[in-house]
């Protein structure tokens, strides 16, 4: 019997170009494209767009002449901040403030997640997260106020001191109590809201590693030790190289909001520098220079940290 010989056009096979393949794949995942399409346009707008402006730092900007038509000078806005004598006295107390936020509030949310998961009963465990929440959702002008009032010589804390026969302490205006201050005012404000990521990545562990667990006599440390904590060591590792990214820069709203003439000598940080001389002095183009200071050391210790990442298979890149 004669076998059937398939002409050519059904035995070619059919090539498909890059540009096609990624036409077709436009159509069949418009929703999706058209789902990240804000997120798109909002960082080349905000944050692509601007960094045009980093030209400034390089010049002598005025502001009636423009980008165009400034002067240029090099860099000599770099040498002017490294020669400027109260800069390393703010770089100190941005570094300092910024080391003692990631050494105690950064396991902050860890910690809290770990003891809401060890929470059984569900009402129980949703009220307490609505109570951590709710401060996130507080401006940093509210919370400055209530640690003022808290803090005050009539506050809380001095009554409370005067009960064990202490006397009332101005803690907003003592140089040593600030940098305390300010850690954990940050931890009550966001340990709550950062809990919700690693809260997420434990639910999607296997609660039959816990019951296997249970089975060969574990006790709940050593669940905690040997499944939890490997669980989220991966949610870990890449929270903190974002926040290794982004190592000096402490938020201006926390600082300027908790700021007292007497404590500037220890609290003042880059942010509320460049706002008394970006914004009240006029000194963009030194600004600037100090923008990409900051953005070049955060580069580098991402990349220094990212590359231990990578020899746990854990790098971002």
């Amino acid at each position: 019997m004669a076998r059937a010989v398939p002409s050519r056009e059904t035995s070619a096979p059919k090539t498909k170009t890059a540009r096609n393949r990624y036409v077709e794949n436009v159509r069949k995942h418009r929703a999706l494209y058209v789902m990240i399409l804000p997120g798109i346009l909002f960082f080349i707008v905000f944050k692509y767009v601007p960094l045009a402006g980093s030209i400034i730092a390089f010049q002598k900007y005025q502001i009636m002449r423009g980008i165009m038509d400034s002067p240029w000078v090099g860099l000599d806005n770099f040498k002017f901040i490294f020669t400027y004598p109260d800069f390393y006295n703010v770089l100190r107390n941005t570094a300092l403030i910024a080391l003692y936020q990631l050494v105690f509030g950064f396991p902050a949310p860890v910690i809290l997640a770990l003891l809401f998961n060890e929470v059984r009963l569900m009402l129980v465990k949703r009220t307490l997260q609505s109570f951590f929440y709710l401060p996130h959702f507080l401006s940093w002008v509210v919370v400055g106020g209530i640690v003022f009032e808290l803090l005050a010589n009539q506050g809380i804390v001095n009554v409370i001191r005067g009960w064990f026969g202490f006397e009332p302490v101005l803690f907003m205006q003592q140089e040593r109590f600030f940098r305390s201050i300010v850690v954990i005012s940050g931890i009550w404000k966001e340990v709550g809201w950062g809990t919700i990521i690693y809260l997420a990545a434990l639910a999607g562990v296997n609660p039959h590693l816990y019951e296997a667990a249970v089975v060969d006599g574990a006790g709940r440390w050593k669940q905690t030790f040997y499944i939890t904590l490997p669980a989220l060591f991966p949610t870990i590792l890449t929270l903190f190289l974002l926040r290794i990214g982004n190592f000096l820069e402490l938020g201006f709203d926390q600082l300027y909001n908790l700021l007292t003439p007497m404590t500037y000598s220890v609290g003042d940080i880059i942010e509320t520098y460049v706002f008394r001389a970006g914004v009240l002095q006029a000194q963009y183009s030194v600004t600037t220079a100090i923008g990409i200071f900051q953005s070049v050391i955060g580069f580098a210790l991402l990349w220094i940290f990212n590359r231990f990442a990578r020899k746990m298979e854990q790098g971002l890149w």
